[in-house]
């Protein structure tokens, strides 16, 4: 895949990943607890499965390029503390929630879940699936820190039914480890990813980033050949997303040492050929997967999705999430709970639910979720199979967006025709540039908009 460099400082701005649309920024505490209670209740007999996820913001130390709700301790009686409320709010929800609704997906983030104690995770398990009807075949995922990490945490992950973890590397150069405050070396990743192998995980991911300090090609090259060494099932590689003004904890990477526009240019082209070379599928937003992922099937046959847990074979699935922060969704309406842990706890400890902030979303954010979503995930929207299914011309309804794709078009972006809209190879690499087209959000005044992160 060629990507020129011209192309890759001109679409290089502020935009959002679109794990929902309308992001999160807009969410609102005009959308309360008594909104999501009602929300509850009416989609209970909607016909849609069940997607959960638990978060467990702990962590031994702090990454410094952590874009995540987490809090760094060694003082472990929080977690204990922790664990009872999220009980607590598993059982409330538990309780408006229909009996035979099945559970198609769990997955646990953080912070990193692997903070817990051995012990901890199959209770929290346990508790989990007692409360929910969790379907034999059901995804299983777990995000896993290496540090800290025993063979036992990988024993009762298995025999939890977890099937899917996903390993969080960054780099293996030294030099970046230490800047960015994860030291952990590669004999450490491989003595993992074998216990993980050994305990029978059927699909292992592997989280890299590019963009960190002192980061260069030669490093992130050797980097990618002792991955593509390991040969994990799928791989998540993200841009470093530098947002001191929402982590205030990144102001500790010096931004001098960040790499530069044409460094970071080299190492999406690097990233791209090596793991091209290796069969690795580059489905698109930072994931690839091995051919016969499925991942790379359910986007061959049109059957994937993307949500707040990022690529999914689980479309038509309510989520609901528990823990500091964490968001549910419906298929109109998104909710968040509180963000900061003391007010988490003490919410739950009144017998409320968790929530901070929603938004019930208006027909026009249905349609272009879906164009949205369909881009990032299909690579291509049928004009007219769109148009029928909202009962909308699609030219005309995204009129404001025809002008960005045109200029996309003559980029080599996109094929646009009237039948048609396609992202090239080269336009996987700009999936959000292209999915920013058809948010009306963004062609709000200047004002009133949220800071995001670079696009590349």
């Amino acid at each position: 895949m060629e990507l020129a460099a011209a192309l890759l400082e001109k679409y290089s701005k502020p935009g959002p990943r679109y794990t929902s649309y309308p992001t999160a920024p807009y969410f609102s505490e005009a959308f309360g607890e008594q909104a999501w209670r009602e929300e509850l209740q009416k989609t209970q007999s909607s016909g849609r499965d069940l997607s959960l996820y638990v978060h467990v913001p702990f962590c031994d130390t702090l990454c410094y390029y952590c874009g995540c709700n987490m809090v760094a301790t060694k003082n472990y009686t929080k977690a204990t503390a922790y664990l009872e409320y999220l009980f607590k709010e598993i059982d409330s929800i538990a309780a408006l929630t229909a009996p035979d609704r099945t559970v198609r997906q769990i997955h646990w983030g953080g912070g990193t879940p692997t903070y817990l104690h051995p012990d901890d995770i199959r209770r929290l398990f346990i508790h989990l699936s007692s409360q929910f009807k969790v379907d034999a075949a059901a995804e299983i995922g777990c995000e896993v820190d290496p540090r800290e990490l025993t063979r036992e945490h990988v024993i009762a992950l298995a025999e939890s039914g977890f099937n899917r973890l996903s390993l969080g590397v960054q780099e293996l150069q030294d030099n970046v480890q230490q800047a960015v405050n994860r030291v952990q070396s590669e004999s450490l990743i491989r003595e993992v990813y074998g216990w993980m192998r050994e305990a029978g995980i059927q699909s292992i991911n592997m989280d890299l980033m590019v963009g960190l300090p002192h980061q260069t090609v030669a490093g992130f090259s050797e980097t990618l050949d002792k991955i593509i060494d390991m040969a994990p099932d799928r791989l998540a590689v993200f841009s470093y997303a530098h947002v001191p003004w929402m982590k205030k904890h990144q102001k500790l990477i010096q931004e001098s040492d960040l790499p530069d526009l044409p460094t970071r240019i080299a190492l999406q082209q690097l990233l791209l050929e090596k793991l091209n070379q290796a069969g690795y599928v580059y489905i698109g937003m930072d994931h690839f997967a091995k051919p016969g992922d499925e991942l790379v099937k359910a986007q061959q046959s049109k059957t994937l999705y993307r949500n707040f847990q990022g690529y999914t074979t689980h479309k038509d699935c309510d989520i609901y999430a528990f823990g500091v922060s964490a968001i549910s969704q419906t298929d109109e309406v998104y909710v968040q709970n509180a963000k900061n842990l003391a007010e988490y706890q003490n919410l739950i400890y009144k017998g409320a639910l968790a929530t901070e902030r929603g938004l019930r979303i208006t027909l026009d954010d249905r349609i272009r979720r879906d164009a949205i979503v369909t881009i990032m995930s299909d690579l291509e929207i049928d004009k007219a199979q769109f148009s029928r299914r909202w009962e909308i011309e699609f030219d005309t309804y995204f009129e404001d967006a025809i002008t960005d794709l045109a200029e996309m078009q003559a980029d080599g972006l996109i094929e646009l025709n009237p039948a048609f809209i396609r992202v090239t190879e080269t336009g996987r690499m700009f999936l959000r540039n292209i999915a920013m087209s058809f948010d009306a959000y963004l062609k709000q005044p200047v004002e009133i908009k949220p800071r995001y992160s670079r696009t590349l």
